[in-house]
């Protein structure tokens, strides 16, 4: 194995055919002594979820927010805010919902219509989300840190009508947006985090819920536009339905739940994981709230907050991304006795993580349980979940496949099929794949094939028990503290000074990140430019989790004959200079 986490997979011709030869040899006398699972078919080359399947709701006509208040629970308390302790309960939600609806209907929001969240985690926006959504409209949601050039570029795409903001942004954005001339001038709205009688939200819960419009919503139709780069290129937006969102509550949230034999309703999840990400949006947006489950809400993460909220609520499950992870670990070998007791479980998700973290996590925190698990912005976070029983703890797995989920691990060469203890490009097939990429028929077939399999770009195994473990990727995205960046996001705006010629971004790996966006540049004749003056200039033009952290120079950038980047070759760079 540790051959080939050393390899490259996004070279071209001669070199990836060699390359991927040597790689199958080193599997080949450990597969052929195989002899395949049930779960594995070798004639088709399809892995089947383990569990039996769910049967999901199949009436055409069935919206995402009615799902989630069908579901019968014994939940009290429905959101709380970790640093005032303002909650609201379950016998509130639906009523500030609709009330919602109701308010956002009399401002003219219709069926369609776009609005872009820049919002932070807060009590606020599940309400208001929920709200959107069941008038039919579509919910955009960005990171508020986000460059005004970026936001820009998601309102322009997304035809995004209708902008929620933080207060101490909403007078930029109205200068920026202004020339939008797709859209004209959206109006932009704000409100804290904590409703006031001056904030937007309190003057949309106040409206009477029962003027809320009624449309009639299908699975099939669009209920949020998150923009991901998928496996190549720039950032793209995923449309996700209704029917999305709904197999998720199944496949994912309810399905994790219904392992474990204590009831849900006196589950605490801590929301760290940003909302605006489908890893937070799935869970505590959505998901949670259809179980009866207390979600307790940070706006940004603070590691000595976070201990504060874990004790003063008694939350029992923590979502975290690496980075959060290794700051829990941090708090919990320094804390005494008191401290961490109500938890029972940590998951972590959306970056790789290190196998040194996750024992120092372990030999901290001994009584909880920790899980892995696997999914997309394209799979609606539909795929595996980690599970752990007295007699199996696979710690580094990402878990079994979800329910109703099928994989393929393919030779991505070749494109044939390969069995367990195979190492290939992850396939996916499940009913969280996305409707498709908006206004970009080119990516969507290429992501998605005429037999529905989705090509995640991700290099993985299933061992003989069915767990899957991820190896490396053939994206070419740079994950950050769980983040996707694009690098040619951070090319273009590099290519854009004046005083470069030629640049390429690729990612480093760092201990606490997971990755860190590293650019080779190549300057034009006579230039004096320095590395920090690009690093600035690029920081002044993406959001700080984008920023470029290191800047090499270079007399020309690799590429193959048909011009593309050959970021097998940096990253050889990079190991060089380690």
């Amino acid at each position: 194995m540790a051959a080939f986490l050393k390899a490259h997979v996004n070279c071209q011709g001669s070199e990836v055919e060699e390359e991927n030869e040597e790689i199958k040899a080193s599997f080949s006398s450990r597969s052929s002594r195989l002899s395949f699972p049930c779960w594995y078919s070798p004639e088709t080359g399809v892995y089947q979820s383990k569990y039996p399947p769910v049967n999901l709701p199949c009436e055409p006509f069935l919206d995402v927010v009615s799902f989630i208040f069908s579901q019968k629970h014994a939940g009290v308390h429905a959101l709380i805010d970790s640093s005032s302790g303002f909650s609201v309960s379950y016998s509130q939600l639906f009523t500030l919902v609709k009330s919602v609806a109701s308010g956002l209907h009399h401002m003219g929001v219709k069926q369609g219509d776009v609005i872009l969240f820049l919002l932070p985690n807060s009590v606020c926006f599940p309400i208001v989300f929920l709200g959107a959504l069941s008038v039919g409209a579509i919910v955009t949601p960005m990171n508020p840190l986000s460059s005004l050039s970026e936001i820009k570029r998601q309102v322009l795409d997304s035809n995004a009508s209708l902008v929620f903001s933080v207060l101490d942004r909403v007078h930029e954005l109205f200068g920026a947006l202004r020339g939008c001339s797709v859209i004209g001038v959206p109006e932009i709205l704000s409100f804290d985090s904590l409703p006031d009688d001056y904030s937007v939200f309190h003057k949309l819960v106040s409206s009477d819920p029962r003027m809320a419009p009624t449309p009639e919503i299908m699975q099939q139709d669009t209920a949020a536009i998150l923009y991901s780069s998928g496996t190549t290129g720039r950032a793209k937006g995923v449309m996700l339905t209704h029917g999305n969102f709904i197999a998720m509550m199944e496949l994912f949230v309810r399905f994790e739940a219904s392992l474990y034999d204590y009831p849900s309703t006196g589950h605490v999840y801590l929301a760290v994981v940003p909302m605006f990400h489908v890893y937070g949006l799935s869970l505590f947006v959505m998901g949670l709230l259809s179980l009866g489950i207390t979600v307790v809400a940070m706006k940004k993460f603070d590691a000595d907050e976070m201990v504060r909220a874990i004790d003063r609520y008694g939350v029992t499950h923590l979502h975290a991304v690496p980075p959060l992870l290794t700051a829990l670990t941090r708090k919990a070998k320094r804390a005494d006795g008191n401290s961490f007791r109500s938890l029972k479980q940590v998951s972590c998700g959306a970056a790789p993580l290190s196998e040194k973290s996750i024992n120092e996590f372990i030999e901290a925190l001994p009584h909880v349980d920790f899980i892995q698990g696997y999914g997309m912005t394209e799979s609606t976070a539909v795929g595996t979940r980690g599970y752990n029983t007295a007699k199996v703890q696979k710690y580094t797995s990402v878990g079994l496949l979800s329910p109703n989920v099928q994989a393929k691990v393919v030779d991505w060469v070749t494109g044939s099929h390969l069995p367990p203890g195979s190492v290939g490009e992850l396939w996916l097939r499940t009913p969280g794949t996305m409707k498709g990429y908006l206004n970009n028929i080119e990516a969507t077939t290429a992501a998605i094939d005429k037999d529905g399999w989705l090509h995640t770009g991700d290099i993985v195994y299933f061992d003989q028990e069915g767990y899957l473990y991820i190896i490396d990727r053939l994206k070419e995205m740079i994950k950050y503290k769980g983040f996707q960046i694009a690098p040619a996001d951070l090319e273009a705006v590099l290519i854009s000074h004046p005083e470069v010629l030629d640049a390429a971004v690729t990612g480093a790996k760092d201990e606490e990140a997971g990755e860190i966006p590293v650019a080779f540049v190549v300057l034009k004749d006579g230039s004096s430019v320095s590395g920090a003056a690009l690093l600035d200039y690029v920081a002044k033009q993406v959001a700080p989790y984008k920023k470029v952290r290191k800047v090499y120079f270079r007399t020309s950038i690799p590429r193959s004959a048909a011009g593309k980047i050959l970021r097998r070759e940096l990253r050889s760079l990079l190991v060089s200079r380690l």
